[in-house]
């Protein structure tokens, strides 16, 4: 069922990959680009690549959606 997120392992990524998806952020709280996030979680949901994580500033949740582009 594509509805259904599915868990992926961000840990299997690059060192570099990484490091750009936890600097390279938007927290709609702070209304701020790149504070980075903590505690990534990256899942598959709706055929879509999500890291979800928690903002370094603010500590609310942090969402960036993976496009073609980033790989």
């Amino acid at each position: 069922m594509q509805d259904e997120r599915i868990e992926r392992d961000f840990n299997a990524r690059s060192e570099e990959e990484q490091h750009a998806f936890l600097q390279q952020t938007w927290c709609d709280h702070c209304q701020e680009v790149n504070l980075g996030m903590t505690n990534p979680r990256e899942y598959l949901l709706k055929g879509v690549v999500f890291v979800e994580g928690d903002c370094l500033r603010c500590g609310n949740a942090v969402l960036t959606e993976l496009t073609e582009d980033d790989f």
